[in-house]
């Protein structure tokens, strides 16, 4: 018998557009004669199976089962699209594991925390990971921010410290009204701002996975904005970024960022697929952190279904593997 697999879409952020755009490369590329799949669409309003005669269902949030034609559907596993809220800052990973549902991906506690660009930072220090200074905002927690921005070179880049896709940041090359209407814009995404000091270097970004026990880096790809910065409009807007995939860069380089990543995927106990963002700063001649997305883009033009490309992998070998880490999650806990 078929394992039955829930995938889930949607969310309860701006960036329920961006896993749309993912869940219709990974419909396209699922392997539905292995497995069974439910696509759940998860907003706020309500967690619905549309089923093919268009007919919508909710979802039994008691025990995550759906009841069509008076049969209930239990789920061997879960597979997490969800880019945002609630599907990688732990919400839903805290909810399956409550309900011992295993799921792809990594676990509540990571996901929490790797949510959390200043918490990311600060375990990434401590572990001997470079990254840029920065100052934390809370609202209405801080009295001058021209004080605690004092403490940093600037420029700066002010963004939201929970969230993802570069919505609501912006980039400051000098104290200024600018830096008000910079935090102003960032508050408006989250009650909690990150200003980070800009590291000058080349931006490189590479997909890190487990497949069988073994920590896998995927070809870096080195991206290049036509914009001051790499921002939601440059990610998402054909012709505003330049990527090669894979990146062309000296060995040494790119063995020092390969290493980082690894090094990140274990300190962090990662599962599934994730990708990190670096900057190689040439005058230290290191590789800085920037963040950790634990539910990268998978749209056909995404980062990570490139990179898959240039290693030799199929999407739908991928989406199996990451499928089958999750069920053998499910099976471990089983045996205890």
């Amino acid at each position: 018998m078929q394992p039955i697999i829930a995938f889930l879409t949607g969310g309860y952020s701006g960036e329920a557009v961006i896993s749309y755009k993912s869940a219709i490369t990974i419909m396209n590329n699922l392997d539905l004669t292995r497995y069974t799949v439910y696509k759940i669409d998860i907003t706020r309003e309500g967690w619905l199976y549309e089923g093919k005669n268009g007919r919508k269902t909710e979802i039994d949030r008691n025990d995550f089962t759906l009841t069509l034609e008076g049969r209930k559907v239990h789920f061997d596993a879960v597979l997490i699209g969800i880019h945002g809220e609630p599907g990688e800052d732990g919400k839903l990973q805290g909810y399956f594991d409550l309900l011992n549902i295993p799921y792809s991906g990594c676990d509540a506690a990571t996901s929490a925390l790797t949510f959390n660009k200043r918490f990311t930072v600060a375990v990434a220090a401590f572990n001997g990971i470079m990254v840029a200074r920065s100052e934390i905002l809370i609202r209405n927690r801080f009295e001058n921010p021209e004080q605690i921005t004092s403490r940093l070179n600037f420029p700066v880049f002010v963004k939201p410290n929970n969230g993802g896709s570069s919505i609501g940041m912006s980039k400051v090359n000098e104290p200024s009204e600018e830096l008000g209407a910079a935090i102003e814009r960032a508050f408006g995404v989250d009650d909690q701002i990150l200003i980070e000091e800009f590291i000058t270097g080349r931006e490189f970004t590479v997909g890190v996975f487990r497949n069988k026990d073994e920590v896998i880096t995927l070809p870096l790809t080195e991206v290049k904005s036509k914009k001051e910065f790499f921002d939601f409009e440059a990610k998402y807007t054909a012709g505003l970024n330049e990527e090669t995939t894979p990146a062309i860069v000296d060995e040494a380089i790119a063995n020092k960022i390969r290493a980082a990543a690894k090094k990140i995927y274990l300190v962090f106990n990662c599962g599934g697929v994730i990708r990190i963002d670096f900057i190689y700063n040439e005058r230290e001649g290191e590789p800085f952190m920037l963040e950790i997305n634990t539910v990268p883009g998978q749209s056909e033009a995404s980062i990570v279904p490139q990179q898959l490309r240039a290693a030799g992998w199929t999407l739908k070998d991928f989406y199996s593997a990451l499928i089958e880490e999750a069920l053998e999650k499910g099976r471990r806990k089983a045996q205890k």
